[in-house]
């Protein structure tokens, strides 16, 4: 079973740059699809990024495309998510999630396994 530890979340002023990571343990994640998401207080979890198996195939949501960017490194068992420009809008806590499919998916229901989560907080 995988299990995943996110990390990299702070205090950042608007605009500035922030590098979230997940280290996966247990199985390798070079076959899963991996993902991003995050929910606001009050709000619902929402999806932010997706990236396929081989890393082929990536999906941004609307909010965040041209901002924020997945990629993973299979050999570290780890997933990355760089978020410039941020935003007010930007503050969540931010989960890693890993799918069976392999295949780049918005769909939370297909996330089986999920981290705890690492709060970001953009705010002057």
């Amino acid at each position: 079973q995988v299990q995943l530890v996110e990390s990299g979340g702070g205090l950042v002023q608007p605009g500035a740059s922030l590098r979230l990571s997940c280290v996966a343990s247990g199985p390798s994640i070079s076959s899963y699809t991996m993902g991003w998401f995050r929910q606001a207080p009050g709000e619902e979890r929402d999806f932010v990024a997706t990236i396929s198996r081989n890393g082929e195939s990536i999906i941004y949501d609307v909010s965040v495309k041209g901002r924020f960017t997945i990629s993973r490194d299979n050999g570290k068992n780890t997933v990355y998510l760089q978020m410039d420009s941020l935003r007010r809008e930007d503050t969540a806590v931010y989960y890693c999630a890993a799918g069976d499919s392999g295949l780049a998916t918005m769909d939370v229901k297909r996330y089986a396994y999920w981290g705890r989560g690492t709060q970001v907080t953009v705010s002057s």
